[in-house]
């Protein structure tokens, strides 16, 4: 269901980028400002995973310096059916962690010492199979399309307004009028919709990490602890680039906390009801679902 909410919500994208090409300038404006946007973008797919985990600062580390976070890793990696990826830590107190990568031969996966510190062993292992999911379903390489046409669409919103408003076949006054609205409305609804999507992929990720962990519960309790500490705890290096924040398991950003318009992550509340859902599913209402693993 995630994945078809993610392929609406990718058209719907694609036809507001087509509706204001040809609004713009046709099909030459169009595909101008697309080859534009898509190539900044294509530089961000190449290089964000350094440039993320720079901004961090945060270090590889080997089996030799954390044998059990490293195990834990490669342990859930291999239940993921996916390459074993790097494995980072990021010296800050607020519990948080996210992936990163073009795609899963070039994974990563960055901790933060504060969710080291606050999760137990089970609830850390939660948090990295749902990073793993992220890894294992490309989310990266789906924002990355999603930036290009975002970006594309805010492009072609800006031209609107100098290639649109002394043009007065239409009414002159009437068409400045509409061209301000585009170059506002147009880059809020596609916004609006790269945030719908990467909701739509923190549920699935979620929902595969549970699977590879085994137990949905060690996540459930996982994301409590987290959004208690990042509620808590501010993340100054996510404050200074909050165009990350989507990155990471819980918004790191102070005063997120409502599953609104313009969150880049659902509820943790929603979040918590879905994995007990799943968790019941897997377990039934009589049987209490087994809350130690391998890690225990």
């Amino acid at each position: 269901m995630n994945w078809m909410k993610t392929a609406i919500l990718l058209a719907a994208m694609t036809a507001l980028f087509v509706f204001i090409g040809g609004y713009v300038g046709g099909q030459t404006g169009m595909f101008v400002a697309f080859l534009v946007a898509a190539g900044m973008n294509a530089f961000a797919y190449w290089n964000s995973d350094k440039m993320v985990l720079r901004m961090y600062g945060a270090r590889e580390i080997g089996e030799a310096q954390d044998p059990d976070l490293f195990g834990m890793v490669r342990e859930l990696a291999r239940r993921a059916q996916i390459p074993m990826p790097k494995v980072y830590i990021m010296d800050n107190e607020q519990p948080n962690a996210f992936a990163t990568g073009r795609d899963p031969a070039h994974g990563a996966v960055a901790v933060t010492t504060g969710i080291m510190q606050r999760l137990s062993r089970e609830e850390l292992a939660g948090v990295i199979a749902h990073e793993l999911a992220h890894i294992k379903n490309r989310d990266t390489l789906i924002m990355t399309v999603t930036a290009t046409i975002a970006g594309a669409i805010s492009m072609l919103a800006n031209f609107a307004m100098f290639f649109r408003s002394g043009d007065d076949r239409n009414g002159g006054g009437m068409n400045v009028i509409g061209s301000l609205a585009l170059m506002i409305l147009a880059p809020l609804a596609a916004s609006l919709v790269q945030m719908a999507i990467s909701r739509s992929r923190e549920y699935e990720a979620d929902r595969v990490g549970a699977e590879i962990a085994g137990q949905p519960l060690w996540l459930a309790s996982a994301l409590e602890r987290i959004q208690s500490g990042a509620d808590r705890v501010v993340n100054n290096d996510a404050e200074r680039n909050p165009a990350t924040a989507h990155l990471f398991i819980i918004n790191p950003l102070a005063g997120q906390g409502m599953d609104s318009l313009f969150s880049t992550h659902p509820s943790t509340a929603n979040r918590v009801a879905k994995l007990q859902e799943m968790a019941q599913g897997m377990y039934g209402a009589a049987q209490e679902a087994p809350r130690r693993g391998p890690w225990g």
